[in-house]
C-alpha cells in the first residue's frame, strides 16, 4: 500500500497555520453539542479507559459532554471506518492507536486509507513493551536469550495477542534485527496468552507493560528487557533491548484524530484541549497507573508526522516478515 504522507502531514498542518484569532473565536463556540468519541476497541480495554479519562477531562473543560463509544472488532477497523464516515463537523472523534499504523499494511482491502482519511490531532500516551520469559527458561539476559535462539531455531514459540497486533510486530523486529527464528503463536486477546507463557506453553512473549509489571514483580515472569528507547521507571533495573541491539525500540500508542476535511480550527481547539490534559498532573498519575508514558504537549502536525513515521516503519516490518491478517 502507498502511503499519501503528504496528504497526511498537510491536514496536520492546517490547525497550526489557523491565525490565533481564529482559534480564540472558534474555541469559544466549540463545542456547542456533544462530541462522539469512537474508541475502536472493547470497553474495560485500556484504549477505553484512556479515553474515558480524557474525555471527561475535555467534558469540564468545554463544557459539553464527550460521550464514549465502543466499536470493536476487525482489529480496530470497524470503529475506524465508522470514523472516516462520520461528518467532518468536530462532533466526531475517534481515537486511534498504533493498530491504525500497522493496519495501514496488514490488510490489502480496507474500504478506508488511515493516512487519508483521518486527520492527527495530538498524541496521547506511549505504552511500552516488555520482552519477558517464564522464570525456568535459561536465559536470564538479551545475549543469552539470542544465543540460546540461534542454537535452537525454530523451537522457541513467541506469543502474542493475535496477528499483527503490536505485540505481534515488536517480536517481529526483535527476530529480524537479531537474526533468529523464532515461532509466532497468535492467541485472542492477552490473558490466554499470558497463562500458556506462565505455563511454559509458550517460551517468550512482548508484553504491554499492564498486564507484564504485575507478572513481573510477582515474580512469576522474568524480564529481560524494554522496548523503549529509555529504561522504564515501573522497572529501573530492567534493561532496553536496544542496550543489546541499537536502534530497536518498539511501543504502543494512544492519540486523537477526527475526520478529514474536519475545520482546522476545530482540530486547534481540540488539540489545546487535550495538551492540557497531558500537563494536568492527575490524568498523568491516572495514566500512569495504565502502565503508560503520557506523551510532551505538541502542535497535531507533530503528531502527524509520528504516525506517518510509525506507519512507515511497521509497514516494512510487516512485508519484511510476510504477515498477513487472519
Amino acid at each position: 500500500m502507498k502511503f499519501p504522507r503528504r496528504r497526511f502531514l498537510h491536514l496536520a498542518a492546517g490547525a497550526a497555520a489557523l491565525p490565533a484569532a481564529s482559534r480564540i473565536a472558534w474555541a469559544q463556540a466549540y463545542p456547542a453539542r456533544p462530541v462522539h468519541v469512537i474508541v475502536p476497541q472493547a470497553a474495560g480495554s485500556s484504549s477505553d479507559i484512556t479515553a474515558r479519562l480524557i474525555g471527561q477531562f475535555l467534558s469540564d473543560r468545554l463544557g459539553q459532554q464527550f460521550i464514549i463509544d465502543d466499536r470493536p472488532g476487525a482489529g480496530g477497523n470497524i470503529g475506524t471506518e465508522a470514523a472516516v464516515h462520520a461528518p467532518a463537523d468536530g462532533y466526531t472523534v475517534l481515537l486511534v492507536n498504533s493498530q491504525n499504523a500497522i493496519n495501514a499494511t496488514l490488510y490489502d482491502k480496507l474500504s478506508f486509507n488511515f493516512m487519508r482519511d483521518i486527520a492527527p490531532v495530538a498524541g496521547l500516551t506511549l505504552v511500552p513493551l516488555v520482552m519477558e520469559v517464564s522464570p525456568s527458561f535459561p536465559a536470564k539476559t538479551v545475549p543469552e536469550f539470542i544465543a540460546y535462539a540461534k542454537a535452537n531455531p525454530g523451537k522457541i514459540n513467541m506469543a502474542s495477542a493475535g496477528v499483527g497486533g503490536p505485540q505481534h510486530v515488536a517480536g517481529e523486529l526483535f527476530k529480524f534485527m537479531a537474526g533468529v527464528d523464532m515461532v509466532h503463536v497468535p492467541y485472542r486477546g492477552t490473558t490466554p496468552a499470558v497463562t500458556d507463557l506462565l505455563a511454559g506453553q509458550v517460551q517468550v512473549m512482548f508484553d504491554v507493560t499492564p498486564t507484564a509489571v504485575p507478572q513481573i514483580r510477582g515474580g512469576k515472569l522474568r524480564a529481560l528487557a524494554v522496548t523503549t528507547a529509555k529504561r522504564l521507571d515501573v522497572l529501573p533495573d530492567v534493561p532496553t533491548v536496544g542496550d543489546f541491539l541499537p536502534g530497536y525500540e518498539a511501543t504502543a500508542w494512544v492519540g486523537v484524530g477526527v475526520p478529514k476535511d474536519t475545520p482546522p480550527a476545530v482540530i486547534a481547539a481540540l488539540n489545546e484541549a487535550i495538551n492540557a490534559a497531558l500537563v494536568d498532573e492527575k490524568i498523568k498519575a491516572q495514566l500512569a497507573e495504565l502502565g503508560a508514558i503520557t506523551m510532551p504537549p505538541a502542535p497535531a502536525a507533530a503528531f502527524g508526522k509520528f504516525v506517518a513515521d510509525e506507519t512507515e516503519k511497521w509497514g516494512k516490518v510487516i512485508k519484511s516478515a510476510g504477515i498477513r491478517a487472519d
